[in-house]
């Protein structure tokens, strides 16, 4: 019975005793008196009606609602992520949610079984039972989230659990989602990752995140007098909205080519790291995007870096260790391309030689005598070369990286000049790239201000030392000088679909403003051309492909005794698709330089772009020379006849059997092979070795390559530098000591050391 109900009666009755014991005037007051008291009595109970249902009644129904009403969210997939061939490169997938209404646990013993069943299903080293049993233990809590983003299985057997022990609205099960990478690391750094709350972390996932972000749904049940679930009839479902899909400018194929360049170069070179980027020079759409080493997006906090972890594991204090780890993860996350800066070297003497041009300081005809140093107040710096050059060209300047030539260039240029066509390059701004992250310039931080550059300061900026860029900075400039003069807004996003696949943004090519004339723009790709072709670009020279390039080598500031190697190149030169940018941080080998390790990187990597872009090679008349040629037909001849057949093409032979006549060759007739390569004649069937052991092809030249390759029953493909008496092989596509078939094709890479010094 309610305070309120006590209430009203209680004054009925003694406005009964009192009327039966008192005179008429006191009746009168007592009336009044009663009065004033009914009013007051029931004055409460409206004011309380009046509390309860007018003034808290959205308090007291969501109250009410929340013991009759079950509301469960249903989380809402993110967009999905696909490269620009439509592969997904990220998406989210059904998974679930286990959760312990502790108010239900009957007792301790079935506290403990729950919490053991769980640990056991769960199988989580960060989740025992003893965890489950403490986070259960407080009987007033309806409901304690155990573990989210569980798969099939795991949620099928925690189902059998429930059944098996009448766990009925003790341990629940709700929907989920979980992120998925279906390539691991492939793009991890471009990609990033989501956290626990499907919230994006890093990269795109963070960028975008809220247009991958969906919209969630929601489950709503009623709840009997006990609180448990009534029946479906009894529920109302409004399902979740998936997140706009993003569509990326990368290209699965042109990445792979990129990652596979990288990845070897930081293996071949004992490198720290090192990073890249290919860019369609038109658009300023990137094709491809790396930083190596990388990391599984499935898996984001293992490091698998073995030199990290060797330096990790020497430290004892767990403390320490732990602050490190977390350090390294973070590090192993970071974009370099976008993120970090470098000091860009000799590349930047494109943009010097560009500056100069346009403002007519020098022309293409402009010569310079290089001694080997030039004075600049008090500092005297020198050239790479400390014998000098002599008398050079522009374009030789250039081709030879002559630091005196371009010095004297900047200082022709002035600072007022200068400064003007740095900043018209993108270099004291950000070049707005739709990535998290982007490093921002600083004057007097990253590059020189205006007001504070001297003639050392400019001296040294002409040829492209004291101050810093980004990687995304650089290949955006220099796509400018491929594309006649424009400087593009990168970006990685193309558009962004819906659910059915319309297309609700597409992104639109953007140029920022015209750097320098067409004219000056050509005329600074020719010259670069002709850094690759003879000078200390040469090992990114690709047969049948005009590449236009040039390398960088510069010390670290912040490192003591560490160099950065760059090559940047266009192809092709005549037409130019594409721009590739290839950076090696820390390299531990002798030859560090930009054109003696990156520029070799790049070639195979341009080379491989163009073949996929089905950019078709044209030949010089000294390249066609070298060219393969098909095998002539010998089946069914003498083996002899076989032999003479084949040299007068210019193709060994070997022979593989005791009988006298062909019955079967590899590679077959009109298989292309290298000339002076070897076809293999088989004499006999049945039980007859078909392969061999794959000799060592590395440090030779291409002559001797070929050569120990046909006695051992191979053929060689070129790839890298091939001109020039001094290129020497210091890669095979087939390792050394491993079986392949007779006959096969190794593709073995060649670069040189000759000439290709830049620092």
């Amino acid at each position: 019975m309610g305070v309120e109900y006590l209430d009203s009666h209680f004054v009925l009755f003694l406005v009964g005793f009192i009327m039966t014991r008192v005179n008429k005037k006191m009746k009168n007051r007592c009336m009044i008196a009663i009065a004033i008291l009914l009013v007051l009595g029931f004055g409460v109970d409206i004011l309380r009606l009046a509390y309860f249902q007018v003034f808290n009644a959205d308090e007291y129904r969501v109250l009410a609602e929340s013991g009759q009403l079950s509301d469960t969210e249903i989380p809402a997939d993110r967009g999905v992520i696909y490269d620009s061939n439509m592969e997904v490169l990220a998406e989210s997938a059904s998974a679930w949610l286990v959760y312990v209404n502790p108010s239900k646990i009957k007792d301790k013993e079935q506290r403990i079984l729950i919490s053991k069943g769980l640990a056991k299903i769960l199988d989580d080293e960060d989740l025992k039972w003893k965890d489950i049993y403490n986070k259960i233990g407080n009987k007033d809590y309806g409901y304690v989230k155990i573990k989210g983003k569980i798969e099939y299985e795991p949620k099928t057997k925690i189902q059998e659990f429930i059944n098996e022990n009448d766990l009925y609205a003790i341990v629940c099960i709700d929907p989920d989602t979980k992120r998925y990478y279906p390539y691991g690391n492939f793009a991890s750094t471009v990609i990033g990752m989501t956290n626990v709350d499907s919230d994006g972390r890093v990269g795109i996932e963070l960028k975008y995140n809220d247009v991958l972000t969906g919209v969630p749904g929601r489950i709503i049940t009623a709840r009997d007098g006990h609180s448990d679930l009534m029946s479906t009839n009894y529920e109302t479902k409004f399902d979740a909205e998936q997140g706009t899909s993003l569509v990326l400018s990368l290209d699965k194929t042109i990445q792979h080519y990129l990652e596979k360049g990288l990845s070897q170069a930081v293996k071949d070179n004992d490198a720290t790291s090192a990073y890249g980027i290919v860019m369609d020079v038109n658009t300023g759409a990137i094709l491809a995007m790396a930083t190596m080493p990388d990391y599984d997006l499935n898996n984001p906090s293992v490091i698998t870096d073995k030199a990290v972890l060797k330096k990790l594991k020497k430290i004892k204090d767990e403390e320490e260790y732990a602050q490190a780890y977390n350090e390294q993860v973070y590090m192993m996350w970071r974009n370099k391309v976008v993120s970090d800066t470098y000091e860009p070297g000799s590349v930047f003497k494109i943009f010097t030689a560009a500056a100069g041009l346009e403002e007519g300081v020098v022309d293409i005809n402009s010569t310079h005598n290089c001694v080997g140093a030039i004075q600049v107040a008090d500092n005297r710096i020198h050239c790479h070369k400390r014998e000098g050059h002599g008398v050079q060209t522009l374009t030789e300047g250039l081709v030879n990286s002559c630091n005196p030539f371009f010095i004297t260039i900047g200082q022709k240029l002035g600072t007022e000049k200068f400064y003007k066509y740095f900043e018209a390059f993108g270099f004291t701004d950000t070049t707005k790239v739709d990535l998290p992250a982007e490093a921002n310039p600083v004057g007097g931080v990253t590059y020189h201000k205006k007001e504070d550059m001297g003639i050392s300061q400019l001296s040294s900026s002409a040829f492209g030392q004291t101050f810093q860029v980004s990687a995304i900075q650089m290949i955006t400039a220099v796509s400018a000088i491929a594309n006649g003069g424009k400087l593009m807004e990168p970006y990685v996003v193309a558009k962004q679909i819906d659910q059915e696949g319309n297309t609700v943004y597409e992104k639109t090519p953007t140029v920022k403003r015209q750097v320098v004339s067409e004219s000056t723009a050509n005329t600074v790709l020719q010259m670069m051309e002709q850094v690759v072709d003879g000078g200390t670009g040469r090992n990114a020279y690709i047969p049948g492909y005009r590449v236009a390039g040039k390398t960088g080598t510069s010390e670290k500031l912040t490192v003591d005794g560490e160099y950065i190697a760059s090559f940047v190149g266009c192809a092709p030169a005549d037409d130019p698709q594409i721009a590739v940018l290839i950076i090696i941080d820390e390299p531990q080998v002798a030859n560090h330089g930009g054109g003696a390790i990156a520029a070799p990187v790049a070639g195979v990597v341009i080379e491989q772009t163009l073949k996929y872009m089905n950019v078709e090679p044209v030949y010089s008349d000294e390249e066609l020379a070298k060219l393969n040629a098909t095998a002539p037909d010998v089946n069914g001849m003498s083996v002899a006849a076989a032999k003479d057949t084949l040299s007068k093409h210019n193709f060994n032979a070997r022979v593989v059997g005791n009988g006298d006549k062909v019955i079967s060759q590899y590679p077959s007739k009109d298989q292309n092979i290298p000339l002076d390569g070897v076809v293999i004649l088989y004499t006999e069937t049945g039980n007859v070795s078909t392969t061999s052991t794959v000799p060592d092809l590395t440090g030779l030249s291409i002559s001797e390559a070929n050569k120990r390759a046909v006695n051992s029953g191979y053929n060689i493909k070129v790839s890298g530098a091939s001109l020039g008496s001094e290129v020497v092989s210091y890669r095979q596509s087939v390792e050394k000591g491993t079986k392949a078939e007779l006959g096969s094709t190794i593709t073995v890479y060649f670069k040189t050391t000759s000439g290709v010094q830049d620092d």
